[in-house]
C-alpha cells in the first residue's frame, strides 16, 4: 500500500478553505490547498461585515492575508484548478485504507495528488465531486420554469462537514456559507473534524480527539496547573471510563500527546509580544504606504524610526542625488 502524497487536500482558498487548512496544518497534518477559480468572495466589491476591520476591507487584501496565513501555517498553496476528485483505482494510485490514500485529486495542469482526506471548500456547483457517491445523492434536482436542473445538495454533508464518502468533507457549498464570516466558521468546524478524525486514525478515541486551537497566556496557569503531573491526573480522571484501558500502551501514548498538546498552547509574555509584533508586521506589509501616513501622520512615523535608520535613509537619498544618471549620455 503506497502512502498518500498529502494528509489533507483542500479545494478552494476562500474563507472556508483557509480556515479548514489552518486548523489542520496547525495540528501537524501535511496540507495542500488548491485554488484557481472564481470564488464567491471575489464577487464582492468590498467586505464590510468581517470582524476586526472597522471600515471594512477590500477583497484583494483579505484574500492575500488569508493565503499568507495558510502558507505561514505550513500549507502548500497550489495555483491550479481541480477538475475532479476520484476514488483510488487499480493503476498504482494507491488503495484505500487508514494508512493509504482514500481519494485522488486531479488538477487541470499538474499531476494527480493522492490524499487521506479532501475538504471541498469551493462551489463550482460541486461538479468536480460527481461520481464519488455511488447513489449520486450529493446532487438534487430542481424544477425551474418547466426545466429540470441539478445542483449540489447543501444538506448532503453533516454539520461538521463529514459525508457518506470516506475521506471527503464539505465546507462549501453549504447552507452556512452565505457570507464570508459564516463560511470561515464552517471551515473552522470542518477543520477541527478533520483533525479529530486524523487523531482517531492514529489511535485516539473520539472523546480524547476533540481538541481546541488557541494560544493562551502562561501567566493564567496557577501553580497547580503549571505542573504537568496535574494534567496527567486530569486526563486519567476524564477518560478512566472510556473505551481504552487506562493501563494500556495506547492509553499512555495518547495521554502523553494530549498533555503535550495542552501545555504547548500556553506562551510566556515574550512569546506573546513576539507573536503580536509578527501579526502587526504581516498586516502592515499589505497596507498602502500613503494610507499608513494618512492614518498616523508623518511625524508619528518618523518618531517610530530610530535615528540611525533615518540617518541611513537620508544618506542614501543624498548619494543617489550625487550619483550621475547611468542612462544619460
Amino acid at each position: 500500500m503506497s502512502a498518500p502524497d498529502r494528509d489533507v487536500v483542500v479545494v478552494g482558498a476562500g474563507p472556508a478553505g483557509c480556515a479548514a487548512a489552518v486548523f489542520a496544518a496547525r495540528d501537524g497534518l501535511d496540507v495542500a490547498v488548491f485554488d484557481r477559480g472564481r470564488s464567491s468572495l471575489a464577487r464582492c466589491a468590498h467586505l464590510e461585515n468581517y470582524p476586526g476591520f472597522p471600515a471594512g476591507i477590500d477583497v484583494g487584501t483579505l484574500s492575500d492575508l488569508m493565503r499568507a496565513q495558510v502558507e505561514r501555517a505550513g500549507c502548500a498553496l497550489v495555483d491550479d484548478l481541480v477538475e475532479s476528485v476520484e476514488r483510488p483505482g487499480d493503476d498504482s494510485d494507491g488503495s484505500a485504507g487508514s494508512d493509504g490514500p482514500r481519494l485522488v485529486v486531479r488538477p487541470q495542469e499538474g499531476d494527480p495528488v493522492t490524499a487521506r482526506r479532501v475538504v471541498a471548500a469551493t462551489r463550482y456547483d460541486g461538479e468536480y465531486l460527481r461520481g464519488l457517491d455511488d447513489d449520486d445523492a450529493m446532487f438534487e434536482v430542481r424544477d425551474r420554469g418547466g426545466e429540470t436542473h441539478e445542483r449540489f445538495d447543501r444538506e448532503y454533508a453533516d454539520r461538521d462537514g463529514t459525508t457518506p464518502v470516506d475521506g471527503l468533507y464539505v465546507a462549501s457549498p453549504s447552507d452556512a456559507d452565505r457570507q464570508a464570516i459564516t463560511a470561515a466558521g464552517r471551515g473552522a468546524r470542518v477543520g477541527k473534524r478533520v483533525v479529530a478524525d486524523a487523531r482517531i486514525d492514529a489511535g485516539w478515541w473520539p472523546d480524547a480527539a476533540e481538541g481546541v486551537d488557541w494560544v493562551r497566556r502562561e501567566s493564567e496557569l496557577d501553580d497547580e496547573w503549571a505542573d504537568p503531573d496535574r494534567w496527567v491526573e486530569w486526563f486519567d480522571e476524564t477518560h478512566a471510563d472510556g473505551p481504552v484501558a487506562p493501563d494500556s500502551e495506547r492509553f499512555a501514548r495518547v495521554r502523553e500527546a494530549a498533555v503535550d498538546d495542552a501545555l504547548s498552547s500556553y506562551v510566556d509574555a515574550d512569546e506573546e509580544a513576539a507573536r503580536a509584533a509578527a501579526g502587526h508586521r504581516a498586516l502592515a506589509e499589505r497596507l498602502d504606504s500613503e494610507a499608513v501616513v494618512d492614518a498616523h501622520g508623518a511625524d508619528a512615523l518618523l518618531d517610530a524610526m530610530d535615528d540611525e535608520a533615518v540617518a541611513a535613509h537620508v544618506a542614501g537619498d543624498e548619494q543617489s542625488a550625487e550619483r550621475p544618471d547611468e542612462a544619460s549620455p
